[in-house]
């Protein structure tokens, strides 16, 4: 008998649980657009969302998704005939550097395993090579959503750095932003997108792209550009609709203004790091207890390897899309599903899941999500190792 009456637990990695506030801040009439609290509230956005990227840099706000973001990344920083060089962990790395060459850009990949970040020795070798300076950016993802490979970001600028190439580094954080450590200008990055459906806790609808001035000067001339795009009147405008480029995103910001009280100024975002940190620990635990019988695997193996905020898994065919079913008929939580995890021409999402912990999540939320994972495999009877629970409560003990 099913026991999944009562709150769902949706532990996939995008979009994640909306905390309560962030609700109810968004359950309010229509705000007036033209003078009032509304243009202080979208004003207070800014410098919070620039201490998240860990920037004091610049930053345009659009209505849109992740996808939204890159592009309106590239239609700033790139003209027709560019060359670009992207760095691939997965999936949406892949992604990111088929959207730059659907404008008419020319890229290089250097692809990984899928199982672990991409060597940055051959990056500093391409670039070396480029000795007329074509590639005008290197496109990373600090964390790879699909397969949970987080790359580090100091060691790419350390290669870019090492060729002496003046490429900007744009880095794809919309899965890390809010969860992971992430520092724009002491890393180096030039470019930083995201969104809002993630570490942000804020309903799908908008998008973030940081960039510096190197990259606002790249931008001077560019010929890919249009008025919804371009990044130049939304982070410097001297008119409120301006920085929208039309009518503001109302009850996305009074939903934003809450997650970032929540997260910049209660929690703090070293600490927010240090749980997603602590909670990913946790989870590993299991899953490390579980792949001591069986076939269920971590996606990556190396610790230092691990994004914080999603965890990739493996269970060959059928048994992944089972215990995912299970999970969401019986116990009420529902795993995302595997994307991109097997050769490009075949998804092999049935042999794959992940768990999103990413957000407004806490202990007892992550250890729910295990014990029923748990249950699922023993319901199934799905072979896997013993003492997930117990491996999971001592990692938490831990600290």
């Amino acid at each position: 008998m099913p026991q999944s009456y009562g709150r769902p637990y949706l532990a996939i990695p995008g979009p994640t649980v909306i905390p309560d506030r962030v609700l109810a801040a968004m359950q309010r009439p229509a705000p007036d657009i033209y003078g009032g609290p509304l243009y202080d509230l979208a004003d207070s956005l800014v410098p919070d969302l620039k201490a998240v990227a860990g920037t004091r840099q610049h930053l345009a706000i659009y209505i849109g998704n992740g996808h939204a973001a890159w592009e309106a990344a590239d239609a700033n920083v790139f003209s027709r005939g560019d060359r670009a060089l992207a760095l691939v962990s997965g999936h949406f790395g892949l992604g990111w550097a088929n959207a730059v060459r659907a404008l008419g850009v020319e890229v290089e990949v250097i692809e990984a395993s899928r199982c672990g970040p991409a060597d940055p020795g051959p990056l500093e070798a391409a670039l070396r090579a480029d000795r007329g300076h074509r590639i005008k950016a290197v496109l990373t993802t600090h964390v790879d959503t699909a397969t949970s490979v987080r790359t580090d970001i100091p060691a790419v600028r350390a290669a870019i750095d090492a060729a002496g190439h003046p490429a900007l580094l744009m880095v794809d954080c919309i899965a890390s932003m809010g969860c992971e450590v992430f520092r724009m200008d002491a890393w180096g990055v030039d470019v930083a997108v995201a969104a809002s459906q993630k570490g942000l806790m804020t309903p799908p609808g908008l998008a973030f792209v940081w960039f510096g001035d190197k990259a606002r000067a790249r931008a001077r001339g560019g010929d890919l550009v249009t008025p919804y795009w371009a990044w130049e009147p939304r982070a410097f405008p001297t008119a409120f609709w301006m920085r929208w480029c039309g009518t503001a995103p109302t009850h996305q910001l009074f939903a934003l203004r809450e997650a970032l009280t929540m997260l910049v100024h209660e929690e703090g975002i070293e600490e927010a790091a240090a749980r997603h940190a602590r909670l990913a620990r946790v989870l590993w635990a299991a899953a490390e207890a579980w792949g001591e019988a069986g076939a269920l695997r971590l996606n990556v193996a190396d610790r230092s390897a691990r994004s914080h905020a999603v965890t990739a898994l493996s269970l060959p065919a059928p048994e992944g899309t089972r215990l995912r079913d299970w999970t969401t008929r019986v116990a009420g939580v529902t795993l995302g599903i595997g994307i991109g995890m097997a050769a490009p021409e075949d998804p092999a999402w049935h042999g794959h899941f992940r768990i999103g912990h990413m957000g407004h999540v806490n202990a007892h939320m992550m250890l729910g999500a295990l014990a029923s994972i748990d249950a699922g495999l023993k319901a199934l009877r799905i072979p896997h190792g013993q003492g997930a629970m117990a491996a999971a409560a001592a990692a938490l003990a831990a600290g």
